[in-house]
This record gives C-alpha cells, structure tokens and sequence, in this order.
C-alpha cells in the first residue's frame, strides 16, 4: 500500500520526539518512511498488572502518530511471555505468573488502549496475543531459536552482571524471554518494533532473528523512559504508576504529586503541547513562576485527555478543595466499625486508609494521619469509635467512620 509522504514537520516529530536511539539509523528510518511505503510496527506490553500506565502511554501516543501517518500498527498482548516474566531491570528472577492470572490482567487492555489509538476506521489498530504462536513452538524449535545468541551476548546484560557480583541466581528460563520477545516479530512478520529503551536488548534479539531467519531489516525505534514517583520508572512491577484508567481526582492528585524537576518531562512525555510551548513553560519556571500553576495546567491537561473537560474540572475544584484549601472531600467513603474502641493501626487498615499496619504506623509517625482535623503522632493510640468522625491519612485519602 502506497501512502502520501509524510510532512518534514511529522517525519521530523515522529523520528526524534520522546525517541531515544532508532536502529539501524534515523536515517535509515527516514528513508523508509518517505518512500511512501506503509509499514506494520508494533509494540508488546506483557500483561503482569491489569493497568496500562502513563509510562506505557508514551509508547503508546508514538504509536498512534504512525497510525495517524497510515501506517499499521499492532498492540500484541504478551499473554504467553507474561508467563515467562521479563527480566529486565531485575536484581532476582520475576515470579510467573499463571494462565488464569495473564488473562484477568489482560482484561480491559484493549479498552485501556482505545484511549489513544483508534481500533475502528480505514486503519484500525489491532490486537495480538503471543500465545497464538509461541504456545506452538516445539523444543526443537527453541533450540534453533537459541542457536543464533551465544551464552556472552545474554550474560553481558547489565541485571546479570550484578546478580553474578552479588552471588544471586540466574534461571536458564529467563534466557528464553529474549527468544521469545524476539520470535514475536518473525511469526507476524513486521517491519518495525517500538518500545522503551529498557527493552532496547529483547528489540534487538528480535533484529537479530529477524535478520537470520527472514533476511529482513526491521527498524527498531527506542522510547525514552517516564520516571515514575519514587524517581524509577514508571513500573508495574514497582507499583509507582499514574494509570490511564485511574479516576479523575486520584490521576490529578498522582500528578500535581510530580516532583518540581520531573515536571517539565512530563509535560513532554504525557501532553501533546508543542516545543514552543514547553520552551514557555521552562520560561515561565526561570522567571519565578510558581511550579504548581504550570504542575496544575499538566494535571488537568492529562486528566482532561483521559476523562474529559468536565471530570478535568471537577477533579481541579476537589483538589483545591482539599489540599490547597485543607476543606473535607465532597464524597467521604464511609466504613462501619463495630466496636466502641479499636487500635488505631488497626483501625488504618481495616479503612485501608493504609495497606498494613507497618504502613500505618509510618503514616502517623510521619505526620499524616488526622482525627477530626487533629493530628496524631502516637502510634500506640487507641481509637474510640465516634460516629461521623473523619480520618485523614496522607493527603488525599479520607474515610468516615459509622457505628
């Protein structure tokens, strides 16, 4: 299929926005795409989690703009790799996960998705699973697979240099993640693959076979990473997302909770304001301007992209509410106790106002938790039940208590 070609201005921003290394070549890349030749490209997200994060929407949003080019695009849902565990970025061997466990998380995936690229159309996205192909391969065929990566090329991985410094094990089954990632490219047999630069080793293998066993060139294009809240990246397996379907007020509050110096990446990463923009944005920062009016411009921006204007501004209004005001939430989840008193910790988790009681002592010695607009700093306190008593812990969580 025969595309018109491409803008400078698109090919430019498709080539070097948000994207870290092209392989072969940018140059190589844009050749290809000013050839007018429609390409498939695709990226893979292995179901470990159900949510699809603002981390994973980068790759995303690079995605739609090839879809937008007319290029076809795949989201393969790594339903067998799942089970398999990626690696990467690892100090111990991910836990596997079960068929049943890949199958709920992967649930809603594609509705997730729908949020940024378009599955109906002239054009529409489409949806893979792994398992279709890989469940398929013999032994024999993994042998051939593997015969093309020598033991140096998989332990020079920087994960498992550090696990062999540190004496910890390294499972032959996690050799094969690379394998299959790599094998997915050939049984669909696309031109070009997309992904963070973390997968930039499991891309590359699937180069590598693509090269061997097709003798085909497939462009690899690497998407620099969005560093999640705790200054990694944003990671289900670190449990520090901002998710795309996450309710308006919590994805607004994730976000105006953004560090002041990863704010302007943000803006970049999880907006579609143009670099005059963001050069606007850095202005108004080096001439004193508040940080949390521009943080408030990107929490509603994304925020109204995933859940529209309305919920945007409802979400804004709650948070001036609640923590530039220091006002009570306007809906308080309420929780029935039982009892006339309970220990204050385990008073926090059975609201789950905290996850355990570790967590709920850490709270209160930090200063978070609040009784009635009072702090409390005694861990040790026990609770007397009041009906209508609000609890407060951290800065958004709330629950009133019932009896």
């Amino acid at each position: 299929m025969q595309l018109p070609k491409p803008t400078k201005e698109d090919l430019d921003h498709l080539l070097t926005y948000n994207i870290d290394t092209v392989y072969p070549s940018a140059e190589t890349a844009r050749e290809i795409l000013n050839s007018g030749k429609q390409i498939s490209i695709y990226l893979g997200v292995d179901p470990s989690s159900p949510n699809i994060h603002l981390g994973n929407a980068v790759v995303i949003r690079k995605l739609r703009e090839f879809q937008q080019l007319g290029h076809k695009v795949i989201f393969l849902i790594g339903d067998f790799t799942g089970m398999i565990g990626d690696p990467t970025d690892k100090s111990a061997a991910r836990v596997k996960l079960t068929p049943q466990q890949v199958k709920l998380n992967a649930k809603t995936y594609k509705k997730q998705v729908s949020l940024i690229l378009n599955f109906e159309g002239g054009n529409p996205a489409e949806v893979r699973f792994n398992s279709n192909w890989l469940a398929e391969l013999t032994f024999k065929d993994l042998v051939e697979l593997a015969s093309n990566f020598t033991v140096q090329q998989m332990i020079e991985r920087d994960m498992y240099q550090e696990r062999l410094k540190n004496n910890k094990p390294i499972y032959l089954h996690e050799f094969f993640y690379p394998l299959m990632q790599g094998y997915d490219c050939v049984a669909m047999d696309v031109d070009a693959e997309i992904g963070g630069t973390d997968q930039t080793f499991n891309m590359l293998a699937g180069r590598t076979l693509m090269k061997c066993l097709k003798n085909k060139e497939k462009l690899v294009f690497t998407c620099k990473l969005l560093v999640g809240s705790d200054g990694q990246k944003m990671s289900k397996s670190f449990g520090n997302m901002i998710n795309v379907f996450d309710i308006p007020k919590n994805m607004y509050g994730k976000l105006m909770s953004v560090k002041d110096e990863l704010m302007m990446d943000y803006l970049q990463m999880c907006t579609e304001f143009c670099p005059e923009e963001l050069d606007n944005f850095k202005e108004q920062l080096a001439q004193g301007e508040n940080p949390m009016e521009i943080k408030k411009v990107l929490a509603y921006t994304v925020t109204k992209f995933y859940h529209g204007e309305k919920k945007a501004n409802q979400a804004e209004n709650e948070f001036e509410k609640v923590v530039q005001r220091g006002d009570f939430p306007t809906d308080i989840p309420s929780v029935k106790i039982n009892k006339k008193k309970i220990d204050l910790l385990e008073l926090l988790t059975l609201t789950k106002l905290a996850s355990s009681k570790s967590e709920a002592k850490r709270l209160i010695q930090q200063g978070a938790v609040e009784v009635d607009n009072q702090r409390v700093g005694d861990a040790t306190l026990e609770f007397r039940v009041k009906d209508g008593t609000i609890i407060k812990a951290g800065k958004r969580k709330f629950v009133r208590i019932t009896n």
